[in-house]
């Protein structure tokens, strides 16, 4: 099957649905049964090139009676195959043994599995960090460079494509979520806000200090420039993507717009100077929270306040929790928490937080309040609330260290999010440069890394993982690096599955991409200090003709102790034609060695290319280099 689909910038691509070529089976004993699985299919049309993005399915059945399987966690991962490498079941068994306990020499291609943690930071960068890793060190893979500081971002359905606004340049960068490259720049009337997508993702909706503009999210072109009022805005959509609601703060009003018309429907006063705004589905009500007199303003969506709802003073945001009948509003300078029943519209329950309750997230169970001048995040259980003046289920667990608050730079956008197939959230402490990692009935958090001295301000998750789309398919996409042949490593823990598929991408011109000949040389000092930033250079030369090799844009690096799991991946930069170079702080003495990538010039990780550094707290006079030079 051959699809075509178009990125934001209009540019089409080849989407090849790859499917095994032949049937596997596999057998497990489940309840005293022998269960048979296959998968089946072929690439039917075309040839993918470097740079498709290629959609991977894998249908898994009960061969027996044709059935499909649901609720399975199958693992996969694209590896190109090396010259003269087997292609059997014991090669393949022992690609999935390296590729499950995350070799730091054996990485494959493309990890089909993957999701990653983007932690927007204090000056104009955002870091993208690979948790499978593990927590406790550093697993940086890249940066995303700004025009300037971020202020809020979304993120595509398909997790292709990520907006972040960017008000000091009065602009919203788009980037490719694949290849974490800024593909375009949406400019805006003033300083750019919030950003949100709709629900339907047609149009994506960026908020200025006089309105708001509606972008078409395929062609990125604008649709609409609506002026509302006197901002900061904040948005909230009815579910069905028809409406938006948009408050005006410093006006006293919310606007209603017609999403598909892009009009404006009516001006609605607060009552007050209107902070924050969410949508119930239950109700098809939006709920307006005032961060002074005026409380919370219930709003239909033709514009009618349909109730006023007393509450505290200076509520800084108001959610919906899952399911749209809980409806949470905090106010940091009174420190409590309201809880609105959104079928009756009516105030069901008040706690009291300390520390500035300032930011309501949700997984499916628990309610996470973040308290700003604390470092402990307060936890309340769904399923225990709405019972008319009871006192609310609170359970505390630590965020760090140091308070929230306590960060250069503060951002609307949410600093916990939850952890894509696990019952986790993440929690990012700008104050602690740390992102934390907590599983739901764990008394703390299980892990954390460092960000490289960067505040994480918020913190987002992409997910690349393979997802059922229906029962028995599961699929994800992933983006070719460069031609060659490939295996296609699947993996089921149970019933149990092991067995590679081949698939071969073209290159650009048709003919294959063969290594070449290179040489990596230190170009910089090899003894460095502890805690100490230190610029590593390299040069990289033809082994044949000596030549610098020039103009790459695909070397990364990957340097990590030895031994030990602390790790990280830099992209090196050509400062002068033929030398790349990098900043790195060792955070402890030992051993440091760096490993590099170029998928344009055929180079992987596991190449003999190594270069060795040592770091101790006084600048040494010895180095080594272990491999090549």
């Amino acid at each position: 099957m051959l699809a075509v689909t178009c990125s934001g910038s209009n540019v089409c691509r080849n989407v090849f649905v790859v499917r095994a070529d032949s049937a596997i089976t596999g057998a497990s004993s489940r309840r005293g049964n022998w269960v048979e699985f296959a998968t089946e299919g072929t690439v039917v049309q075309g040839q993918a090139r470097p740079g498709d993005d290629v959609r991977f399915r894998f249908r898994v059945s009960d061969t027996a009676g044709g059935s499909p399987l649901q609720g399975l966690k199958p693992a996969a991962w694209l590896d190109l195959r090396r010259p003269g490498q087997p292609s059997d079941p014991k090669s393949c068994t022992k690609k999935v043994a390296a590729f499950l306990g995350d070799s730091l020499v054996s990485v494959p291609q493309v990890d089909l599995n993957a999701w990653y943690v983007l932690a927007m930071n204090e000056d104009a960068s955002i870091s993208v960090v690979n948790p499978r890793f593990g927590f406790g060190g550093s697993q940086l893979l890249t940066m995303v460079f700004l025009d300037g500081p971020a202020e809020d971002w979304a993120l595509t359905a398909d997790q292709q494509r990520l907006f972040v606004s960017m008000p000091d340049s009065r602009r919203v960068a788009v980037v490719d979520a694949a290849s974490w490259k800024i593909v375009a720049r949406l400019d805006v009337l003033s300083r750019s806000g919030r950003v949100a997508l709709q629900p339907d993702e047609k149009y994506l909706w960026v908020s200025d200090t006089g309105g708001i503009t509606a972008f078409d999210r395929q062609t990125l072109k604008t649709s609409a420039r609506i002026p509302t009022s006197a901002g900061p805005h904040e948005f909230a959509f009815s579910s069905d993507s028809r409406f938006v609601f948009v408050t005006n703060h410093d006006a006293g009003t919310m606007s209603v717009i017609d999403a598909a018309e892009g009009r404006k429907i009516a001006d609605v006063a607060t009552s007050g100077h209107p902070s924050s705004v969410t949508f119930s589905e239950l109700s098809r009500t939006a709920y307006v929270a005032n961060d002074d007199e005026g409380g919370i303003v219930a709003v239909n969506t033709r514009g009618t306040v349909v109730a006023h709802i007393t509450a505290s003073l200076g509520i800084r945001q108001i959610r919906a929790a899952p399911g749209g009948r809980w409806i949470f509003a905090v106010s940091p300078s009174k420190e409590q928490l309201h809880i609105i029943d959104a079928s009756s519209n009516r105030l069901v329950q008040t706690g009291v937080i300390h520390g500035g309750p300032d930011q309501v997230t949700f997984s499916s169970t628990l309610a996470y309040v973040r308290r700003r001048s604390d470092a402990t995040v307060m936890m309340v259980p769904l399923d225990r609330i709405g019972s008319q003046d009871a006192p609310l289920p609170l359970v505390d667990v630590t965020g760090g260290q140091l308070p929230f608050s306590q960060g250069s730079r503060s951002t609307p956008a949410d600093s916990i999010v939850r952890v894509p197939g696990s019952n986790a959230v993440l929690m990012a402490n700008p104050a602690d440069h740390a992102v934390y990692y907590y599983q739901e009935g764990m008394a703390a958090p299980m892990g954390q890394f460092q960000n490289y001295g960067h505040e994480p301000r918020a913190v987002m998750t992409v997910d690349r993982s393979l997802e059922e789309e229906s029962p028995g398919l599961y699929q994800t996409v992933g983006r070719v690096p460069e031609a060659g042949v490939y295996d296609v490593v699947f993996f089921l823990d149970s019933p149990r599955v092991v067995h590679c598929f081949e698939f071969e991408a073209g290159s650009a011109s048709g003919d294959p991409i063969k290594p070449r000949a290179i040489v990596v040389l230190a170009a910089s000092e090899k003894n460095l200090q502890i805690g100490r930033t230190a610029r590593l250079r390299f040069q990289v030369i033809d082994e044949d003709t000596r030549d610098p090799i020039k103009n790459l844009r695909d070397l990364r690096a990957l340097v990590f102790e030895q031994p030990g799991v602390w790790q990280t991946r830099q992209a090196l930069i050509e400062s002068t034609p033929g030398f790349y170079e990098t900043e790195f702080t060792p955070p402890s003495s030992g051993v440091y060695q760096a490993y590099f990538e170029s998928p344009s010039l055929g180079l992987r990780f596991n190449s003999p290319h190594v270069v060795t550094f040592i770091a101790s707290d006084r600048v040494q006079t010895k180095s080594q280099t272990i491999g090549a030079p």
